[in-house]
């Protein structure tokens, strides 16, 4: 599992930083090649409290606006998902990221 954004962190810090707003999320993003459409997910980002989830998963959104289209039925539906999904601030998955970290340091 890459977390993007805890470099130099330790877990007690990261547990302050969820405290106050911090949060752990995934974007999602989409291609299309021809007529095969390809959906997946970035790794996890942590954005701290006063850091923009929107604008961090930008690129995943401009990428899939840009070439996820293409593909027929697939594209249009996977890029709407991943456009809402993205400028929602990504998938939260702070609960599941943070039973991992209790896990490991048990």
């Amino acid at each position: 599992m890459i977390i993007k954004g805890i470099e130099g962190m330790d877990s007690g810090s990261i547990t302050s930083q969820i405290q106050q707003g911090g949060k752990f999320v995934i974007y999602t993003y989409c291609f299309s090649v021809i007529l095969m459409t390809f959906r997946r997910s970035s790794n996890i980002y942590f954005i701290r409290a006063d850091e923009n989830a929107v604008a961090k998963g930008l690129k995943f959104t401009l990428l899939s606006a840009v070439v996820g289209w293409w593909g027929i039925p697939w594209g249009p539906i996977y890029t709407i998902g991943a456009l809402i999904t993205n400028l929602r601030g990504g998938k939260d998955v702070t609960a599941e990221v943070m039973a991992s970290i209790s896990e490991q340091s048990a």
